[in-house]
């Protein structure tokens, strides 16, 4: 029990900081905009990344640094045109409504949940090579147990963080507020996106 009490604590430490990726979650989750799609995508590609880490590829990771520095250029990209198509947004505040009347393309959505995730250098760091080095400290089988643990945390949080949006839809029910939080989305996305430039 030890083993995934230190995983799920390891992994609710790294995940709980408000990054792009969660940011989208909750965006979508205040939508009620395919929030089961997106929870989905995010935990299970948490899952597999932590498992990854677990099983010793993050060795791979390390030898590999060209690979860190491709995705981490992607992930500029990709961060400064979604946070400016947030900032864009936020002046157009009628098209901005909480509930269910919002309707994304499917394919859309699942295009920028997978970006945030694998195009982001961070989840390559914290989740594959922090995490495995870590986990590794836990002996075998403890490793897998904190595995486990970590897991349980990812799942859990994007769950919670997608479905618990919906508590603070009526705050933003007003146009202003919404302009608010993509406002402060753009702002997080072009402010990670330059720490990652700046490396």
């Amino acid at each position: 029990m030890g083993d995934i009490a230190a995983g799920l604590l390891t992994g609710l430490t790294l995940i709980i900081a408000i990054g792009a990726q969660n940011a989208f979650v909750l965006r979508q989750g205040l939508r009620r905009s395919h929030v089961g799609l997106v929870v989905a995508i995010c935990a299970l590609s948490d899952v597999v990344l932590i498992l990854a880490g677990v099983a010793g590829i993050g060795v791979v990771v390390e030898q590999a640094p060209w690979a860190i520095e491709v995705i981490r250029w992607l992930g500029v990209a990709f961060l400064t045109v979604y946070g400016t198509g947030s900032l864009l947004r936020a002046r157009r505040p009628q098209v901005l409504a909480v509930g269910e009347g919002v309707v994304e393309s499917r394919g859309g959505v699942v295009a920028r949940a997978v970006a945030l995730t694998w195009l982001n250098p961070h989840v390559y760091l914290d989740t594959v090579l922090l995490l495995g080095s870590i986990a590794g400290t836990h002996g075998d089988p403890g490793r897998w147990w904190f595995a486990l643990g970590a897991c349980v945390a990812s799942v859990g949080w994007f769950a919670g963080l997608g479905y618990g949006a919906r508590l603070a839809a009526p705050r933003l029910a007003d146009p202003r507020a919404w302009q608010v939080l993509d406002v402060l989305i753009g702002l997080v996305m072009l402010a990670i996106a330059v720490r990652l430039a700046l490396g």
